[in-house]
């Protein structure tokens, strides 16, 4: 059982990060994205999921 404590998301970025908007490149960027097919885990939290939410034309999202 995964707790709320342990929740990850696994962030692929499938897309392009220029020509964007210069706030959807910082979301990018807090949250660790910097190349295309660049997979990273994060936490499951208020925050990221904002950020996840603002760019999520260029991501894949799965839940780890």
């Amino acid at each position: 059982m995964v707790t709320k404590e342990s929740a990850k998301l696994k962030l692929t970025l499938v897309r392009s990060r220029f020509h964007r908007k210069p706030s959807h490149r910082q979301c990018l960027a807090g949250l660790g994205l910097r190349n295309r097919h660049q997979t990273v885990v994060v936490a499951d939290t208020p925050e990221n999921r904002g950020m996840v939410d603002q760019v999520a034309y260029l991501l894949r999202v799965e839940e780890v």
